[in-house]
């Protein structure tokens, strides 16, 4: 009963709609309403600016540690390790269903990436770090942040799976469902992405700057 409570309490927590009240109390719109219209910070970071995504983005992580790390108010999890990965996995699953289906805001969230970074960091924070910079890299080379988010949720099994070799089953079987939900999750980006339609963030422009000095140079 108490671990059916705790979760339910990470489901509240991934709840919170982060973009939506920001957009709600600071701007007077709802971010649903603009941009892909979905309630994310990849959204939020075009339609009010870096700031904003920057916080909504921290937000919904810590979203994701705080519901996995739920697990504390319960000592028999403090000292069994397999039992404990276990719960926090289903905790962290509360936390990121709740913010793809938000009880506050009528069930209409956000992709659950950041929010599921949260969660790896909780239980694992090296494969965090390591798709930490997967989204970076890619971030950097295309500039596409749904590109950045497949990629690097493709690497965390990857790197559960092959790389780390975990030898717990239910984390392998977690592993593969992440990857599987982040692209069935992104597939208008996919789509987008191959037509060439896909919005780049306005990030690096120093360096598009340069290169267009240098192919004016060139020329």
């Amino acid at each position: 009963m108490r671990e059916v409570f705790l979760i339910i309490l990470s489901y509240l927590i991934g709840s919170i709609p982060t973009s939506v009240w920001v957009s709600k109390y600071f701007f007077e719109i709802d971010i649903r309403d603009y941009g892909s219209g979905n309630a994310g910070a990849t959204n939020t970071y075009r339609i009010l600016g870096k700031k904003w995504g920057t916080f909504v983005m921290i937000v919904d992580m810590v979203k994701g540690v705080i519901g996995t790390s739920l697990y504390i108010f319960l000592p028999f999890y403090l000292t069994h390790e397999l039992q404990r990965t276990n719960f926090m996995i289903g905790l962290g699953l509360a936390a990121v269903a709740g913010h793809i289906f938000p009880i506050w805001a009528n069930f209409k969230g956000g992709k659950g990436v950041a929010t599921l970074f949260g969660m790896a960091v909780a239980i694992q924070p090296l494969v965090a770090l390591c798709c930490v910079g997967v989204f970076l890299l890619v971030l950097y080379l295309t500039r596409f942040v749904s590109l950045s988010s497949i990629l690097a949720g493709l690497s965390f099994m990857v790197f559960i799976l092959f790389i780390f070799n975990e030898k717990e089953q239910l984390y392998r079987i977690f592993a593969v469902l992440v990857a599987a939900m982040i692209v069935l999750t992104h597939q208008k980006n996919i789509t987008r992405i191959l037509k060439g339609t896909e919005s780049k963030v306005p990030i690096l422009k120093y360096r598009d700057r340069r290169k267009e000095r240098r192919n004016m140079d060139g020329n």
